[in-house]
């Protein structure tokens, strides 16, 4: 076990980073609409096909995050969290929570998606078991902590400047840079997985859209028609001048 910070009184117990044992009785938090899955899963596909997973970062979505407030375990499952290097495990062994310093780096990003009756992702409660905002900011100290309404298109991001999360302001494409990733996160509006909606997607540093798969297969397939077009033009052209393009 390894104590990072103590606290004087009156204020937080020592915080301690400690793996959870294999049978610690996860808390069971549902999720609370199907929306919220594919959400997390159209990011991770995303970076997953640009080539920008790699092995040793943790990804994941409803996954508990882990930490010792004095003599209590706190677990948070965020929506959507990313860390960027964890340890690996022993061959044949499952990831059930991850536990910040003692399983590697502490979660770089963080995100919250909103249901229609908000879960606590705003609560500062500094008190067992604690609110979601508080755990993030005062407790695990992430960086980055991103708060979505999908039913609005509502998208803030935080960052911990000073101990503080403190509300930024989108670029002039309505885009947050996310430093971690080194990607721009913002809004999109269209429809996938059969549902219409505000999606959350990623761009480079260029502005270019990360896409999903069916996009690049719909990329691919316009690319096929038109290089048969044009072979089709070709052909005829050919024709019109006398020559057979099946003999050429």
């Amino acid at each position: 076990m390894t104590v990072l910070q103590g606290h004087p009184a009156n204020a937080l117990p020592p915080i301690t980073w400690q793996k959870l044992a294999a049978d610690f009785p996860l808390p069971d938090e549902p999720v609370e609409s199907n929306l919220q899955p594919l959400l997390a899963a159209a990011l991770r596909e995303s970076l997953e096909l640009a080539g920008l997973i790699l092995e040793s970062m943790l990804i994941a979505s409803n996954f508990g995050i882990c930490a010792t407030v004095g003599d209590k375990t706190i677990v948070k499952a965020p929506d959507w969290v990313y860390v960027p290097s964890v340890y690996p495990l022993p061959s044949g062994e499952i990831r059930r929570s991850y536990t910040p310093h003692a399983e590697g780096d502490k979660p770089a990003l963080v995100m919250e998606f909103i249901s229609a009756t908000e879960g606590g992702e705003y609560s500062i409660n500094p008190h067992y078991p604690y609110g979601k905002w508080y755990f993030y900011e005062q407790i695990l100290k992430i960086p980055v902590y991103v708060i979505f309404h999908p039913q609005i298109g509502v998208l803030e991001t935080h960052l911990l400047e000073q101990g503080k999360y403190q509300q930024q302001s989108p670029d002039e494409n309505g885009r947050f840079w996310i430093e971690a990733l080194g990607l721009f996160l913002g809004l999109w509006i269209g429809k996938k997985a059969e549902l219409e909606g505000y999606w959350l997607r990623w761009w480079d540093r260029s502005g270019n859209l990360l896409p999903w798969g069916s996009e690049l297969v719909e990329q691919e397939r316009q690319r096929a028609e038109q290089a048969e077009q044009k072979a089709g033009k070709l052909a005829q052209r050919l024709r019109e001048m006398g020559i057979n393009p099946e003999e050429i």
